[in-house]
């Protein structure tokens, strides 16, 4: 079985994760469509940043992207630990209590595991890197911001108080 995931790095959500069959260019390029649409994201300008594999790099994928005016960004070839996001979660997933031992029986148990790992992902587990809250109540945080008038909300290891802003909303705006 393939899983299939894709995490908001500001927030750390996972937004989608689907678990397959087999590998393909055709799914991740449907997923990433559904999933833009079911989130109402205009992925017009959005970065995806993926590793190196056929289905992320493949042309049905690369077409998908470029159609809705998304820019790809991709690992260091050879370089496993690239995107520290993405280890971080998947090390999150693999010493998760209740990890299994071995090899799903069927789709449909994995997909059940899954789904409730990123449950618990979304809603219970405390991330660090966002100020020790759970991706869901960034994602408020963030909402709250954009109706008071904030036009980029973030959180990281620099970003702790309006100390930095001036700093962030530079890097962020290109100002």
């Amino acid at each position: 079985f393939y899983l299939y995931m894709f995490v908001d790095v500001w927030s750390r959500k996972i937004v989608a994760a689907t678990v397959f069959e087999e590998e393909s260019m055709e799914l991740s390029a449907r997923l990433f469509t559904r999933t833009s649409f079911v989130h109402g994201l205009d992925p017009k300008g959005l970065v995806l940043h993926a590793d190196n594999g056929g289905p992320m790099k493949g042309s049905t994928m690369q077409a998908t992207l470029q159609r809705l005016g998304v820019i790809p960004s991709f690992s260091r070839p050879k370089v496993s630990d690239d995107n520290p996001y993405s280890e971080a979660l998947f090390r999150t997933m693999k010493y998760r209590p209740g990890y299994p031992s071995g090899a799903f029986e069927t789709i449909e148990q994995a997909q059940a595991w899954v789904d409730e790992f990123v449950r618990w992902y979304n809603t219970c587990h405390l991330h660090s890197a966002i100020r020790f809250v759970t991706p869901e109540q960034f994602t408020v945080y963030k909402q709250w911001g954009a109706e008071l008038g904030f036009r980029y909300v973030a959180s990281g290891p620099y970003v702790r108080s309006s100390y930095f802003a001036e700093e962030v909303m530079a890097g962020a705006t290109g100002i």
